[in-house]
């Protein structure tokens, strides 16, 4: 169990530093919280396999991520949004 969450905490850590363009943050921590570490390392799968990343401008890689995200959550039927009172 401790391993999955140190290994989650590197994941959120390695998003937030290449990923994150400023408006990101409370999406990568809810994201990396609620899905399984199976769910994330797919993604990471996927972003490492998209070779147009590299040249894309910060905010196309931060919308790329979060759209992964949200796919799976979506499939996942998980809602990836902080609910304020």
């Amino acid at each position: 169990m401790m391993k999955g969450f140190k290994r989650k905490i590197e994941i959120l850590n390695y998003l937030l530093a290449n990923y994150n363009n400023g408006r990101r943050k409370t999406f990568f921590c809810i994201a990396v919280n609620l899905l399984d570490l199976p769910d994330i390392r797919e993604i990471l799968r996927q972003i490492g396999e998209n070779n147009e990343l590299s040249e894309a401008t910060e905010k196309e890689r931060g919308l790329y991520v979060v759209k992964a995200f949200q796919n799976i959550a979506d499939k996942r039927d998980i809602k990836l949004k902080l609910r304020k009172k």
